[in-house]
């Protein structure tokens, strides 16, 4: 039977809500013993998603202040806890298993015994949790892709935020830190398809916090670049979070372990709940029938009808550009759809249409 402060847990992280949130289930309990020491538990209990001081945080205890402080700063430097600096103070937040605690735990690219069984443990645990709550469905999206901006096609309206150069060229500080799907996949001895690790990439003071205390690394604009290029040549899609203001991180994502991508592909309708906003066109001219872009479409949403004649599914396409910039020919250049909403302006704008879209559901789910 679990102790007081794993139960009291188990309703903190369903609360914190995210993908695999809190669940009352055997391999819930195996995971967060291993990951918290019954103090950071207790600790990661009071916090709140809301920056809070030390002072406020023991407030919240029966532990002195520096005792708190000891943890907090031992949970910050184990990714259990998010980081907020402000007027010289650091204020410490609680964090959902996803986005959050689960990305943190391996962004070092270590390869201890601990991690290993970690990775192992949250397997186990997602397994289970889907086994026993199914797959769930999209209503809102909380991520969207970014496409290949030098792949667009010219004449086609381009925002700010469908650029992924826009982000590199806005943030000073920039830090790259290992993908958590494939360095779990890696520590389980799965097979990476040949894909890049260290590649997921923050901004601004996720970007500190990350080189700061995670193992993460800092990097330059011209790296950053360079390896978005590198992504691009291995196929990987370009993901972030649902809004055009306030970006903090930009993954770079697979169709075998990527967690967005593979619950996105279990949708009906994947291109519907993950998208850039723009397609791909085809130049038959150009075209020379190789069938790359096929091979390389991540939700396999292409099809070669005949020579040089491509069908693209709707429902599944992604409008990530991976075809574009796998065609040897210079063949295939993203055009924008019609009538594509632009995503929420800040995370609260988010917050709220992802409400507005479940209370939705729930209306029409019990008419």
């Amino acid at each position: 039977m679990p102790s007081k402060v794993y139960r009291d847990l188990l309703e903190v992280l369903k609360g914190r809500g995210g993908p695999y949130a809190g669940h009352d289930i055997p391999e819930f309990f195996t995971l967060v013993e291993t990951v918290f020491q019954p103090q950071e538990a207790e600790i990661n209990n009071v916090l709140t998603r809301k920056p809070a001081s030390v002072d406020e945080i023991t407030a919240k205890t029966n532990r002195k202040k520096q005792e708190v402080m000891a943890i907090l700063e031992g949970m910050a430097g184990k990714g259990l806890c998010g980081i907020t600096k402000s007027g010289g103070k650091v204020l410490y937040r609680g964090l959902p298993f996803m986005p959050g605690i689960f990305e943190f735990l391996f962004i070092g690219s270590g390869e201890s015994e601990r991690e290993r069984t970690i990775a192992h443990l949250i397997q186990a645990y997602k397994k289970a949790h889907d086994a026993t709550l199914g797959v769930e469905k999209i209503g809102f999206p909380l991520t969207r892709v970014i496409t290949v901006s030098q792949k667009i096609k010219f004449g086609n309206k381009i925002h700010t935020y469908d650029q992924v150069m826009t982000y590199i060229d806005k943030y000073d500080a920039i830090g790259i830190g290992a993908c958590y799907c494939r360095q779990a996949a890696k520590l389980r001895n799965e097979d990476l398809h040949g894909m890049p690790v260290g590649v997921c990439m923050w901004f601004g003071e996720l970007a500190e916090n990350i080189t700061e205390r995670l193992g993460g690394r800092r990097v330059n604009k011209e790296e950053a670049r360079e390896i978005i290029t590198s992504c691009e040549g291995a196929g990987l899609i370009h993901m972030s979070r649902n809004t055009s203001e306030e970006i903090d991180f930009m993954c770079n994502c697979d169709r075998w372990h990527c967690e967005v991508v593979g619950n996105v592909l279990k949708q009906p309708k994947p291109g519907l709940v993950f998208n850039s906003g723009f397609v791909p066109g085809f130049d038959r001219d150009l075209c020379t029938a190789c069938g790359l872009c096929v091979e390389r479409c991540p939700p396999e949403a292409l099809t070669m009808e005949a020579a040089n004649q491509f069908a693209v599914n709707l429902d599944r396409c992604f409008g990530c550009g991976v075809c574009a910039t796998g065609c040897p020919e210079g063949a295939i250049a993203m055009e924008t759809k019609g009538d594509f909403p632009p995503p929420p302006k800040t995370t609260r704008d988010l917050v709220q249409a992802m409400k507005n879209t479940t209370s939705g559901l729930k209306v029409e789910k019990n008419q």
